[in-house]
């Protein structure tokens, strides 16, 4: 039977009528659907996401799909291959050191077998369980980067949520500081597909060897080490008196703590070469790390800070840190070298190093540089048969359409043609394909294109 909308049924009109709605034939049509009965609602749950989690709509859902697009492109482009991990992991790999900030923030508990396990709160440490499971198959350089959702129960701030995804990339089996240099290209590659420039953005590098050289002086046992790190990274955080506070409560001296502070004040490496001397390998590096941004082209985007350590304690070597040039937003992305992370899991030490870099603090970077795409719903054609009786015909037409690689909305209801149109318009069809008793009968269809109001038919096998 056919469907009645408003006063009249599709299929008593013809294709072209409906491909000009100003027509007379179509004047003072009015089309409604009247009101199913209401069923007693159940108690209304909570509608909003569970308290720093997000929902991704479909507006947000093109953005991210945007966001994660350049950060797989870029990643192609340095020759790197895309890997995955379980979101939920046993617990032990995220247990380090005592005093890691990351040990209180975990989602954490015991599932029906009595295993403790945890919603990952980074990837790191999951690559380096499955280049350990890989073990020697694993042909050394590996370049492997992942995008993957990350849960930490914090305070939130201006972002920083409780979930969140990170793009990484990492290096396996290079213990040269080019490895560093490449990593950084990397971002930089990013930031400016993005149109964000070293006017907006920069990096703030050290390495935790300069920390280690200070402590060295005041015989501080090794196994504090990762302690003081943890420390030194809510400089800026925490007021001073707290560092010196927490610092002194780890068992440093108060000459070595007026140490560490002025060492960490320094922001040029010809001042950490006065200080630390020029044979020192921390020294070295830095100044190749410099050197090397120069060749790549980003020399203008990087800082020596002495400061910058990161508060994770599996960092060995260079450190680097993205940040907003007008100090508005935390830390846009780190990294840095990890070279003794696969023996805190029981294997063999490789050289490793790569980052991480969330896609909260880019959003409202990105946001307030006015750099965001509009990225609105474009459909390529919107097809709707005039007959119930020619849905199938529809379909046909729809699916000969996908197979071509064609975007097909198909109008799967008896809907008014102005509705249609409206349809049409909000998801940037580019052309109407209308099937036509009569024009069904003649193997074609009638097209109209949107953009310009075009409109003919065409036979069947034509169709493109």
């Amino acid at each position: 039977h056919c469907f009645s909308i408003g006063t009249r049924c599709l299929s008593s009109l013809s294709s072209s009528s409906i491909l000009n709605p100003n027509s007379s034939e179509n004047a003072g049509r009015t089309g409604g659907i009247m009101p199913s009965p209401i069923a007693q609602m159940p108690q209304k749950i909570d509608i909003n996401p569970p308290k720093g989690t997000r929902d991704f709509p479909p507006e947000d859902m093109r953005l991210r799909s945007w966001l994660f697009q350049n950060f797989r492109e870029v990643s192609h482009l340095f020759g790197f291959e895309e890997v995955d991990f379980p979101v939920l992991e046993s617990e032990a790999l995220f247990i380090r050191k005592a005093g890691e900030e990351i040990r209180d923030q975990l989602y954490c508990f015991e599932d029906r077998g009595n295993r403790r396990v945890a919603l990952r709160p980074e990837l790191t440490p999951s690559l380096a369980r499955l280049v350990l499971q890989k073990g020697k198959s694993a042909s050394l350089p590996l370049k492997w980067f992942a995008i993957g959702q990350c849960w930490r129960y914090e305070r939130m701030t201006r972002g920083r949520r409780r979930e969140h995804y990170q793009w990484n990339m990492d290096i396996i089996g290079v213990p040269e500081v080019m490895a560093e240099a490449e990593l950084i290209s990397a971002i930089v590659t990013f930031f400016k597909r993005l149109g964000i420039t070293e006017a907006d953005v920069g990096f703030k590098v050290s390495s935790r060897k300069v920390l280690q050289e200070v402590l060295r002086c005041y015989n501080l046992p090794e196994e504090l080490f990762g302690r003081v790190c943890i420390v030194i990274d809510k400089l800026e955080k925490i007021p001073l008196d707290e560092i010196k506070k927490e610092l002194k409560s780890i068992g440093m001296s108060d000459e070595a703590i007026e140490e560490l502070l002025e060492v960490l004040s320094i922001k040029s490496l010809t001042k950490l070469e006065e200080k630390l001397g020029t044979s020192g390998q921390v020294v070295c590096e830095l100044k190749q790390l410099f050197a090397l941004a120069e060749k790549f082209g980003y020399s203008k985007w990087i800082q020596f800070d002495a400061s910058i350590v990161r508060g994770l304690a599996y960092y060995t070597g260079i450190v680097f840190e993205g940040f907003d040039r007008k100090g508005k937003l935390r830390a846009i992305c780190g990294g840095g070298r990890y070279d003794r992370l696969l023996s805190t899991f029981g294997g063999d030490d490789v050289p490793a190093c790569g980052f991480g870099f969330g896609d909260a603090v880019i959003m409202e970077l990105l946001k307030e540089k006015s750099l965001l795409p509009e990225l609105g719903l474009e459909v390529n054609n919107i097809i709707c048969s005039l007959d119930p009786e020619l849905q199938g015909a529809a379909a046909l037409v729809a699916s000969t359409l996908r197979g071509k690689g064609q975007s097909v909305d198909l109008v799967l209801e008896s809907k008014p043609m102005k509705w249609v149109f409206k349809r049409a318009a909000r998801i940037n069809a580019q052309r109407l394909i209308l099937i036509g008793k009569s024009e069904w009968e003649r193997s074609t269809v009638a097209v109209k294109i949107l953009s310009t109001g075009e409109q003919y038919e065409v036979k069947l096998d034509e169709l493109d």
